[in-house]
């Protein structure tokens, strides 16, 4: 077992509604070890599960997140010993090591804590459906917490990257701020046009409910589309399906994780954060009320309990 101090956690956004009461992005310093491979002082991460039943096929093959029983959720998830996990606003947490991840020497801590969640939900599937192969074209829907974490990853794994959008405010932040390729507003039907079945890989990021067929029509042939939103439900003509694949997406496994935190430091990937102490918490919730934040609050759970 690990118990971390110094701990960093973020708030989460989605495109349409926001949950304060996310606590599972968590970066800190390990302060005491039991048996482990972890030292005291050792950077590292906890993200939204701390155990699962460690026999099943996917706790196996290291995708916990899958656990056939399973897994315990960081913050109100009952544990092993019937205890309620309580998450990451406080001035430490214990937590086994095999859910621990270790953050590489010089990665800020504010920085991978949103990686945790956000990051790895949108790393996993992009990695499982070959979205990492340089050259090829993805689209991006919604540009928040999620999807400005695709685009990066996107321009890292050297991918032409499209950002669809509604807002068109988001334009200059998608090609300068983020290195967009391109950037499309949804409701232009000839911009929309233009891009027909000109992509390889979609994901879709936004959780509002709104008509998927149009999308569909952008991918190739054998194009890939994947949901790590929530709109309430998915409806798509079968017509516009043919040899293209929809898919969906949780999180990751602590495998794929550990991967995407190496691949962040030696690629120099770094969510869009605002650190912020705990003090400031309603005005950070005002705030994410109204969009206004690029692209997570990191709280600064040490310093704010001093």
């Amino acid at each position: 077992m690990l118990m971390l101090s110094g701990v960093r956690t973020s708030m989460e956004i989605h495109a349409i509604h926001w949950c304060p009461a996310y606590r599972h992005e968590i970066a800190g310093i390990v302060k005491e070890v039991g048996s482990s491979n972890f030292k005291v002082g050792d950077h590292v991460g906890v993200g939204t599960y701390v155990n699962s039943c460690r026999e099943c096929e996917h706790c196996n093959d290291k995708e916990e997140v899958s656990c056939e029983k399973g897994s315990v959720f960081t913050f109100n998830g009952i544990d092993a010993d019937g205890s309620i996990t309580k998450g990451g606003y406080s001035s430490y947490i214990v937590v086994h090591e095999r859910y621990c991840f270790r953050i590489p020497d010089g990665y800020p801590l504010a920085s991978a804590a949103p990686l945790l969640c956000a990051g790895i939900t949108v790393y996993n599937p992009m990695v499982r459906h070959k979205m990492n192969q340089p050259g090829k074209s993805l689209g991006v829907i919604g540009l928040g917490g999620l999807g400005h974490m695709a685009v990066k990853f996107g321009k890292a794994f050297g991918l032409k990257v499209t950002v669809l959008s509604t807002s068109v405010s988001k334009k200059e932040e998608a090609l300068s701020g983020l290195g967009a390729d391109n950037f499309v507003i949804t409701s232009d039907l000839e911009q929309m046009k233009a891009l027909y079945k000109s992509l390889d890989f979609i994901i879709d990021t936004a959780s509002g409910d709104y008509p998927f067929d149009p999308y569909l029509s952008l991918l190739k042939t054998a194009g890939v589309f994947v949901l790590v939103g929530f709109p309430s439900e998915v409806k798509f003509s079968a017509v516009n399906i043919g040899m293209k694949t929809v898919a969906g997406s949780m999180t990751g496994g602590t495998r794929v994780i550990q991967e995407m935190l190496d691949f962040c430091a030696a690629n120099k990937v770094y969510p869009g954060i605002e650190v912020i102490p705990i003090q400031y918490i309603n005005e950070a919730l005002e705030r994410m009320i109204k969009n206004d934040v690029k692209y997570r609050f990191v709280i600064d759970i040490e310093n704010s309990l001093k």
